[in-house]
């Protein structure tokens, strides 16, 4: 837990009262959950109006960690759709609270029994998918469209383009060499190394640019857009340029700059149809780390590396109780 801000040095393993469901709640006892891009940002809010937010002072969420999966342990009064022992994965985006072996979830949030066969450090894929597909549905994506995604070896690139490809869409996927092989194996029709060419000079336009990694700007992308195209980015920006942009994009009419948000109402739905794409082979992990709960410290300062492959799991229960039952 986090009880003030700061670089990962501020996280301390603390013993606190384990939570009891309240009526139409399910404790779950957490067995995996991740540390990403979203929980770094929150341990040190930049730019600093996200305080705002995340707590002026100190932060509002002790614990945090969005992703979560793990067994029902008990529920509460009126709770019908799950009972102690189910294996349930999802998130908890309003609350976090998932860096801890309990947590309290509404049983009408975003919360779903795990897909067969997948182990507990397989499921807490939630997050960067949700980001994603937030993204993909802001472009309208269809059967056809092109589409390409800066960034797609990270947690959101990886889940958007397989969650673009069983779209039907038509994906570029722009990453580092060693990346090359991962993402023509997660559908990608074409792999484009920006180490080794400018990826704003390839000879193509696609109807949509996602920038995964908040790495690039519209302005350089914007020669990749057809005249209707559409950019989006999964950060702010430069001065925080992108929220800017959707304005200005409105009144020039072409090029358009999107910043959609995930909204935690549509949750649940996202997480049963991840759900049903994992069970149909069209979606599947990557994981790049696992770190055990002790050391969530170091898998916090590899994550600020801006290196990681996919996701960081953290193993809250040893690892050995990870297996499908």
């Amino acid at each position: 837990m986090n009880r003030r801000y700061g670089s990962p040095e501020v996280l301390e393993i603390r013993q606190v009262p384990k939570p009891a469901p309240k009526a139409g709640e399910v404790l779950i006892r957490v067995h995996a959950t991740t540390v990403s891009r979203t929980d770094c940002g929150m341990l040190r809010p930049h730019p600093y109006f996200v305080r705002l937010f995340a707590g002026l002072r100190r932060p509002k969420r002790a614990i945090l960690g969005m992703d979560f999966a793990g067994e029902v342990e008990a529920v509460g009064t009126g709770v019908t759709s799950f009972k102690p022992g189910d294996r349930v994965f999802g998130l908890s985006p309003d609350v976090y609270g998932a860096h801890a072996e309990y947590l309290c979830v509404p049983e009408k949030g975003a919360i779903a029994a795990m897909p067969a066969d997948a182990r507990f450090g397989e499921a807490v894929v939630c997050e960067g998918a949700w980001y994603a597909d937030t993204y993909l549905q802001g472009f309208r994506l269809k059967p056809g469209r092109r589409i390409l995604v800066y960034g797609a070896s990270g947690a959101i690139g990886t889940a958007a383009v397989q969650l673009a490809k069983s779209y039907g869409a038509k994906v570029t996927a722009v990453v580092a060499t060693r990346h090359l092989d991962l993402v023509r194996a997660l559908g990608a029709d074409r792999a484009v190394d920006y180490t080794a060419e400018d990826f704003t000079q390839i000879g193509e336009t696609f109807d949509c640019v996602l920038d995964a990694v908040g790495k690039t700007t519209f302005f350089r992308c914007r020669r990749l857009l057809k005249p209707e195209g559409v950019f989006a980015a999964t950060d702010l920006g430069p001065w925080c340029q992108n929220p800017l942009l959707v304005i200005w994009s409105l009144i020039t009419g072409s090029r358009r700059v999107i910043f959609p948000l995930p909204l935690s109402s549509k949750a649940r739905a996202f997480v049963d149809f991840l759900k049903t794409r994992m069970e149909a082979g069209e979606f599947r992990p990557v994981i790049d780390r696992e770190y055990p709960l002790e050391a969530i410290a170091d898998a916090y300062r590899y994550v600020e590396t801006g290196q990681k492959t996919g996701i960081v799991v953290i193993n809250v229960r040893p690892p050995g109780e990870n297996a499908p039952a």
